[in-house]
């Protein structure tokens, strides 16, 4: 037996769920152009392989590279390239995309066709079709899926997580998915499992989601090797790290990995589009967003096309009210604000949120007053206003020294800071900052 043991710090936001946890899943009307990002992910991005004025189909690959820690990316609807330009992208920066302006005609790639016995294939044919799709980590952190399948000899996986804890407030998109598409999750989990040759598999949801762990339960109860864990309700339990020690005891060391304690985790709509993936050979190119807050008159849980613009998602669910005050790509926590409504959903898009004033957290910085609350609720045990203010002035070796690289970059220190820094940002910064010595030390 796994002992249910919770994780050190964390939070209790308010959940928020209520919004759309009951809305089922609508289909988005394709757009009249997408915006597909060469970079959709962590790593190398993918080159163009597709000029101005090419005609292309729904699926097709747009870019590609010879790189393996990448993912390739796909057209998600059919018409001319219009463009191939930098432009506005949900992280904060411009990059390399893809402008499709659509023809209406929705002409597929010929090759997505179902493979009824998609179980026989051989591990390396599974792989190479996960990688063929384009598949990142759809929990937020879009890291390449094949790369993650492909643990070195020496790091044997032991258990395999699927991750529907959905600990960020507002976001239901994978709460729906497991009411909705819960034998397509567990085909994912079944590939999952053949590929890493691991017989032991847990499903964690976290305990305001009943009716998802019933189903899920339903589901595999036949399930040879795989189990349901209902978790805390506790912010952020769905961090791979947290997780992992929540439900098992085992501690992932310090620049360690899960690999490290024998342990992988994907999310679940990650599983969902393996198994499309696996069984079809369709590439990524749609994925649920829960578009959610005060700041939007009618909150709903939409499947969309990858590359469609925020607005377009916006103008389905009625606009915005009249209060909408700030427009963030993810949760509030974890989420990064948007100056424009025209940068597009990719890969790592799970919810558009709309806050307004009273929800927005406008009031500026203070100094900080010592409280140790950061100290107190921070996950990985560190110091988060000590490398804030570090990182401030510059001394990014002395953050380096105690822990910077550790930070999991969850904004639970923001969120509980009541002189409103934003702690987690400093952090990341002071990463980044690291990175730039470190290259140029070479």
């Amino acid at each position: 037996m796994f002992r249910r043991k919770s994780f050190w710090g964390g939070a209790h936001p308010s959940e928020e769920k209520s919004w759309t946890e009951h809305k089922s899943i609508e289909d988005l009307p394709l757009p009249e152009k997408v915006i597909i990002p060469l970079q959709q992910h962590i790593g190398a991005a993918a080159e163009p392989i597709v000029q101005k004025g090419d005609e292309v189909k729904t699926g097709q690959p747009l870019g590609k590279t010879d790189k393996f820690v990448s993912v390739p990316c796909h057209a998600s609807i059919s018409g001319t390239v219009a463009s191939i330009e930098t432009r506005p992208h949900p992280l904060g920066i411009d990059l390399l995309s893809i402008v499709i302006e659509n023809d209406e005609k929705e002409t597929w790639i010929d090759n997505v066709t179902p493979s009824p016995n998609f179980m026989d294939l051989s591990v390396n044919e599974m792989k190479k079709r996960i990688q063929e799709a384009g598949i990142a980590g759809m929990g937020g952190a879009a890291f390449p899926t094949h790369v993650k399948l492909s643990p070195p000899p020496e790091k044997p996986i032991e258990i395999v997580f699927l991750n529907g804890v959905e600990c960020e407030p507002f976001l239901t998109a994978d709460h729906r998915l497991m009411l909705e598409k819960p034998s397509e999750i567990l085909n994912g989990l079944r590939i999952i499992m053949k590929i890493l040759n691991v017989h032991r598999a847990i499903i964690a949801i976290e305990k305001n989601k009943p009716d998802a762990i019933q189903r899920m339960k339903i589901e595999t109860a036949s399930e040879k090797g795989v189990s349901v864990l209902p978790l805390a309700v506790k912010y952020p339990q769905g961090a791979e790290k947290q997780l992992i020690k929540a439900a098992t005891g085992r501690e992932v060391p310090s620049g360690g990995l899960p690999m490290d304690v024998g342990c992988l985790v994907h999310n679940v709509g990650t599983a969902l589009a393996i198994f499309e993936a696996v069984s079809s050979r369709k590439p990524l190119i749609e994925r649920v967003v829960t578009v959610t807050g005060p700041g939007i008159r009618d909150p709903k849980n939409l499947r969309v096309r990858i590359g469609t613009p925020f607005r377009n998602l916006i103008d389905f669910c009625g606009g915005y009210t009249e209060s909408a005050a700030k427009l963030v790509n993810g949760g509030p926590i974890m989420g990064i604000s948007q100056v424009t409504d025209e940068v597009p959903v990719i890969k790592g898009t799970s919810g558009v949120l709309i806050l307004d004033e009273e929800t927005a957290n406008l009031e500026a910085e203070h100094a900080c007053i010592s409280c140790a609350r950061c100290v107190d609720v921070c996950p990985m045990k560190l110091i988060p206003n000590r490398m804030a203010n570090l990182v401030e002035v510059q001394r990014v070796e002395e953050a380096y020294e105690i822990g910077l690289l550790d930070c999991i970059e969850c904004g639970t220190c923001s969120y509980i800071c009541p002189a409103k820094r934003n702690l987690a940002q400093y952090i990341k910064l002071g990463k980044a900052l690291w990175d730039e010595k470190q290259r140029e030390a070479g």
